[in-house]
């Protein structure tokens, strides 16, 4: 393959016209949308009407004209099309780790009440650390304990003990997929509950909640939903349990009625009651846009998309950069990976990213060692593809990496 075979490829995308939906720099090659997505155009304009008409003008009246108050519920419901979830069964609120506290608390109390012995959080040593700390605190609180085991030995540890097993169903750190299922109907089998962490599948490859017999999920907007830097996160509850358990943050938004101003709480009916506070309109809005730029195609194509796009790089990486260090983290497995690509290396990692952005392609690191790729195909090419590992390549043998500037640690790796 060579870089004009990639051209070829792109000119044959079905879904090549849908990157005339963002807003790309020129010059750049973005391999970091699981990270943070890219702008879309529409994003722009919505905002524009936001606060130039709809606050600028109608003020506070747009709550009821323009439909602020029901932006959790209705981009919720188009979220809910990603991820298997029926018509008001998903929300947009808080973040990702405020939604995680609250659904890992009412899994908790659940799975208590029918036995009081389920003491046990069970998850992946190298899940996302936030998930980690949220579950660790609450563990504390409740007198519960955080049980942290390998990914291979997941199926062994969920027993009797077992109140919650929560996972996220793609590694941040090596893009290992977890078959959804199939983990869930194992730890049913030991009667326990799933919390899953969507962050890095939403909009990324087919997700279905329900079909999985799912218990709950959380994930975020900014990554694969093209939502914007710090975007509200949502959070789905099967409706088998929604209504089973008080969630702790008991903001006025989740009360039954909220603008009769009672000093006694009542929780709404169904997911409502996971909503906390007041909705954050400006990034809700810019959300909805981003996610519809997914739901303009369909999720199993983006994914067949994904699977030849990451393929494609591996091969390239190995082939080219043989020699260097480099040793696969993601699985080869197109089956068993999300829609990003890890390579590890002992020496420079940091820096060679470093290098990678100054040159215009833009991945991530993440410590200690590992080189972070994300595939976004609503944008991502397969002649991006081909760059990309060139100037990896250049990088590499050059040893351009080795200059101080790219060794100075940034807050954000």
């Amino acid at each position: 393959m060579n870089r004009n075979d990639c051209i070829a490829l792109d000119a044959q995308d079905p879904l090549r016209a849908l990157r005339d939906q963002f807003e790309l720099p020129p010059g750049i090659v973005y391999l970091d949308g699981n990270s943070l997505g890219v702008l879309p155009k529409a994003a722009m304009a919505r905002l524009r009407t936001v606060v130039e008409d709809e606050w600028g003008r109608e003020l506070i009246k747009s709550w009821n004209t323009a439909g602020w108050i029901t932006l959790p519920q209705r981009v919720g419901d188009k979220i809910g099309r990603l991820v298997g979830a029926g018509p008001g069964e998903l929300v947009v609120a808080d973040s990702t780790s405020v939604n995680l506290f609250k659904v890992l608390s009412a899994a908790l109390a659940i799975a208590r009440a029918g036995s009081p012995a389920r003491l046990r959080i069970v998850s992946e040593r190298s899940n996302f650390p936030t998930d980690l700390y949220i579950a660790d605190g609450l563990a504390r609180e409740r007198g519960a304990e955080l049980v942290l085991v390998d990914a291979d030995d997941l199926a062994a540890t969920v027993d009797e003990r077992t109140a919650v097993l929560m996972l996220t169903q793609v590694n941040y750190r090596t893009g290992r997929l977890h078959d959804m299922q199939a983990v869930t109907r194992r730890a049913h089998e030991a009667g326990a509950l799933v919390v899953w962490d969507l962050a890095h599948s939403a909009g990324a490859l087919p997700v279905d909640l329900t079909g999985a017999r799912a218990d709950f999920a959380v994930g975020c907007g900014y990554k694969y939903l093209n939502g914007g830097p710090g975007a509200p996160a949502f959070v789905w509850v099967h409706p088998r349990h929604a209504d089973r358990f008080r969630q702790p943050l008991s903001g006025w938004m989740g009360h039954a009625a909220p603008f009769e101003f009672s000093s006694d709480y009542r929780p709404a009916a169904g997911i409502a009651r996971y909503l906390c506070g007041t909705p954050p309109v400006l990034s809700l809005a810019a959300l909805e846009c981003g996610v519809d730029t997914v739901l303009a195609a369909s999720i199993e194509a983006l994914r067949e998309k994904s699977i030849a796009l990451t393929a494609r790089f591996i091969d390239l990486v190995e082939t080219r950069c043989a020699g260097h260090g480099l040793s696969l983290v993601t699985p080869r497995d197109a089956q068993r990976r999300g829609s990003q690509v890890c390579f590890a290396r002992a020496e420079g990692g940091y820096a060679i990213v470093q290098a990678l952005i100054a040159r215009g392609v833009i991945g991530d690191f993440r410590a200690p060692d590992i080189l972070r790729f994300g595939f976004t195909p609503l944008y991502t090419r397969f002649v991006d593809v081909w760059d990309a590992v060139e100037h990896l390549v250049q990088v590499l043998q050059s040893g351009e990496w080795k200059a101080a500037r790219f060794n100075q640690r940034a807050a954000v790796t």
